[in-house]
């Protein structure tokens, strides 16, 4: 019988498999790659696969002269139902086939360092998918099983991303205690108030353990879309004007540059419609500079590079307080000091959604702060500097307690074979 069981915590910008041995009850190695895929310019010969995925997929991205197809964030799309499909050389790719690319890739090295074919694992999920729409819910749980499925995984059960986390800080403490988590990915923000107990790790059922969960639809992709919006569209041309008709001046619609805020939405370029609408607008500002930025940005695929500089920005922003969005390619060239009150000026809106919403899971769930022994931030998102002073204003009689963001919840769903005992 095979014994080993996959932990795997799909992320909307990392995914990470723990590989966990039942039969020692320990952790046997973890991976974690980039949740990115690349497909050539060119399609693969014969059978050879025509994409690579994480870390490679940015090499290849960038030796292809940027030419073929980028895909990031793939797991944003798992709840809209508009999305039913994309083209990519003339073959079909649904939701699922996407995600399923991703999960392979993890399945095969896991494997290779087993030495077996592992088809058993337990997969994180957001607390909601898409906030509390429970249709999108259901779509998107849907299909991330068949993705599980197409991986080659027979024997999956899912659980709740911030419970994972929460069962790997459950082995660093003494005794029990009542625990607030949150997990804030790229993607989602998710809250859990559970009781924790070290004595009780293992057990099979900590279904009376779990009190309270949410989640809302805001994570560090939304902080990124808004500095796009804020810093990055003037650059490419959101200020334009052109004149279509003589002495009337009309401002470039603003439509245009939110769908350059939101990876998933650059395909929207694909339209000739749309391009040939760019084409008019371009040549009747009188050849803006700034908007040709937007058609190099378009034509070239550059949108995964720019975005790269703002995480870079943002990144640089959680331990100073200034930082520069730097983006220097082809004939754009953006050089722009960002402060950091600028910054949560920019993010602050989104912030104070996911403050909002703490403030009501809490109401809701009749949780009072003093009933609470401590605080568990994990995530990447944790880290920005917004995000922590929330936490310590609401809860400033609680240390702020975080483990590594990017393996907590993978190896907290590899603790969680319990679930196959229901």
């Amino acid at each position: 019988m095979n014994k080993f069981l996959y932990g795997i915590d799909f992320g909307t910008t990392n995914s990470a498999l723990v590989i966990y041995n039942e039969e020692t009850n320990e952790i046997h190695s973890t991976i974690i790659i980039p949740s990115l895929i690349y497909f050539y310019q060119q399609p693969g010969a014969g059978n050879k696969p025509n994409y690579v995925v994480g870390e490679a997929a940015i090499s290849a991205y960038l030796a292809d002269d940027m030419k073929g197809r980028f895909i990031k964030s793939v797991k944003q799309i798992l709840p809209r139902s508009s999305f039913t499909e994309t083209r990519i050389q003339n073959k079909k790719y649904n939701a699922s086939d996407l995600v399923a690319i991703i999960l392979k890739e993890l399945k095969g090295r896991a494997d290779q360092l087993i030495g077996e074919d592992c088809r058993k694992a337990v997969i994180g999920r957001p607390v909601f998918f898409d906030d509390d729409d429970v249709k999108k819910d259901a779509l998107a749980q849907t299909r991330l099983t068949k993705a599980a499925d197409l991986a080659g995984f027979e024997n999956i059960r899912f659980q709740f991303e911030p419970i994972g986390a929460a069962f790997a800080y459950e082995k660093s403490l003494s005794g029990k205690e009542n625990v607030l988590v949150a997990d804030l990915g790229g993607g989602t923000t998710d809250f859990t108030y559970l009781v924790l107990d070290p004595e009780k790790a293992g057990m099979k059922d900590r279904k009376n353990d779990i009190l309270a969960n949410g989640g809302i639809y805001i994570g560090g992709d939304s902080f990124d879309s808004a500095f796009m919006w804020d810093k990055g569209t003037p650059y490419f041309g959101k200020n334009t004007t052109y004149e279509a008709t003589p002495g009337k001046v009309l401002t470039v619609p603003k439509s245009l540059f939110a769908n350059i805020c939101s990876w998933e939405q650059m395909n929207f370029f694909n339209s000739q419609r749309i391009q040939r609408d760019i084409e008019d607008y371009f040549y009747f500002s009188g050849n803006d500079p700034q908007f040709k930025n937007l058609i190099t940005l378009i034509e070239n695929n550059l949108g995964y590079s720019v975005f790269q500089s703002i995480e870079a920005t943002k990144i640089q922003l959680t331990t100073a307080n200034s930082a520069v969005f730097s983006y220097q390619k082809m004939d754009i060239s953006i050089n722009e000091e960002i402060a950091l009150t600028d910054y949560e000026q920019i993010i602050a809106k989104d912030v104070s959604r996911i403050a909002s919403y703490l403030d009501e899971f809490m109401l809701q769930n009749n949780i009072e702060p003093g009933n609470i022994d401590s605080l568990f931030l994990t995530g990447g998102t944790s880290m920005v500097g917004s995000i922590q002073k929330l936490f310590k204003t609401r809860f400033p009689h609680i240390k702020l307690n975080s483990g590594d963001n990017f393996r907590s919840v993978a190896t907290g769903l590899a603790y969680s074979g319990y679930l196959f005992d229901e």
